[in-house]
C-alpha cells in the first residue's frame, strides 16, 4: 500500500501556530543547562511519535540522527544539513545528520556518530553526547533514535557532495520557541495528515524545515520543558 507524497509541503495550508505555548526559558538553554537537564532524566512522553500510519510492509530498520547542538558565543545553534536534490528519498529536505544503523555499530550513539562523521565531516572529538530522545518511527518503517549532543568549536566541515547540498546553523532559542512552530494539514482521497514547519530565515534565504526534523525538534521542546526528577520530588 503506498501513501500520496508530499512534494510541496509549502504549498499545504496552515492550520495555526503554537505561540500560546511558552518559550523555553534563554537559561535553560545554556550548555551547562541542557547536560543537566538530561542527566535528569524527565519522565516525558514525545507529543510526535512518528509520521503516522505506517505504510511499508517491512520489518522495521534501526536508525539514528545526531541533534548537534553547537556552543557559539551568541548562544547555542542546531547544525542542520540540506540534502542534495537528486537523492530517490526526501531529496532537497532539511534534515539532521544520520542514516541506518550498520552492523558494526555498538548502539544508536555510534551510529549518529559514524554518519555525522561520513555525511559532514565533523569530528567526534567536537562532539559530546549527552542524551537520547524518544524514537520517531517513519511511514517507511524507520525506527530513528535522535542523539543529542553539544558540539565544541573550531571545526572544519567536509560534507559528502553526493548526500548533503550545504549545512548551516539555526539559533535553537529560535527553534525552542512555538511560535514559530506551524502546524499544516495535508489532505488526499479521504485521508487528512498533519506535519510541522519551522521556516527559517538566515537573512539571505529561506530554510523550511519540516516533517520528521520539525517533530523532533517539537520533542526536544517537550523534553526541555519537562520538570526533572528532583522538581518532581519537591
Amino acid at each position: 500500500m503506498t501513501r500520496p507524497r508530499i512534494t510541496d509541503p509549502q504549498a499545504v495550508p496552515i492550520e495555526g501556530t503554537d505561540g500560546h505555548l511558552p518559550p523555553v526559558a534563554a537559561e535553560r538553554l545554556l550548555p551547562q543547562a541542557l547536560r543537566e537537564h538530561f542527566a535528569l532524566s524527565p519522565h516525558w512522553q514525545a507529543e510526535w511519535p512518528g509520521d503516522g500510519r505506517v505504510v511499508e510492509a517491512r520489518a522495521p530498520t534501526e536508525a539514528s540522527v545526531l541533534v548537534p547542538l553547537v556552543q557559539r558565543a551568541d548562544g547555542v545553534r542546531v547544525l542542520l544539513t540540506r540534502r542534495t536534490d537528486h537523492l530517490h528519498d526526501h531529496a532537497g529536505q532539511i534534515s539532521f545528520p544520520g542514516g541506518r544503523r550498520d552492523a558494526g555499530d555498538a548502539d544508536a550513539s555510534a551510529t549518529a556518530l559514524r554518519e555525522t562523521e561520513e555525511e559532514v565531516g565533523l569530528s567526534r572529538r567536537h562532539i559530546e553526547i549527552i542524551g537520547t530522545l524518544a524514537t520517531y518511527t517513519t511511514i517507511t518503517h524507520y525506527v530513528v533514535t535522535p542523539v543529542v549532543a553539544l558540539v565544541q568549536p573550531p571545526f572544519e566541515l567536509t560534507l559528502d557532495s553526493f548526500e548533503v547540498a550545504e549545512a548551516f546553523e539555526v539559533p535553537l532559542q529560535f527553534l525552542m520557541n512555538p511560535a514559530h512552530h506551524r502546524r499544516h494539514v495535508f489532505e488526499f482521497a479521504g485521508e487528512r495528515r498533519r506535519f510541522l514547519s519551522m521556516p527559517w530565515h538566515d537573512g539571505r534565504r529561506e530554510h523550511f524545515i519540516w516533517g520528521a526534523t520539525a517533530a523532533m525538534l517539537r520533542n526536544l521542546y517537550g523534553y526541555l520543558q519537562a520538570p526533572g526528577r528532583s522538581a518532581r520530588a519537591r
